[in-house]
């Protein structure tokens, strides 16, 4: 089981930057795969994808932040970033972490995939 802390929200204004920090801790072993993920929900609206990075550091976006936001890890894997610049309205959201891990079921040969998400970071673009 991982825990995982979300940082670095805030307010700030149209084009303007913020620095997002997902920190780990506990342990899963993840033999296939490991991915670290930002997803966020605007008010009233359903959760969408964000940003991902790999566990050797293949990263992707959403093609609304592409260019605009970068997502990074530490060596260890322990903590992920994503790096807000260009900030717009449409920006402002609920931002979250996930981890997924992909590995060997307790007790079977067969695979097993397990998400943890962190509590979230509020992040608010004023116009």
């Amino acid at each position: 089981q991982l825990q995982l802390a979300e940082s670095g929200g805030g307010s700030v204004e149209v084009g303007g930057s913020l620095r997002l920090s997902c920190v780990a801790s506990g342990y899963r072993y993840c033999k296939y795969e490991y991915d670290m993920t930002w997803y966020r929900q605007p008010p009233g609206k359903e959760r969408v994808f964000v940003a991902n990075i790999g566990r050797d550091g293949t990263t992707t976006y959403a093609d609304d932040v592409k260019g605009r936001f970068t997502i990074s890890k530490d060596s260890a894997g322990n903590t992920v970033f994503l790096q807000m610049n260009s900030l717009k309205p449409e920006d402002a959201a609920m931002y979250y972490c996930k981890t997924r891990c992909r590995t060997v079921a307790p007790g079977t040969n067969l695979t097993a995939t397990y998400n943890d998400w962190g509590q979230g970071t509020q992040v608010t673009v004023s116009s």
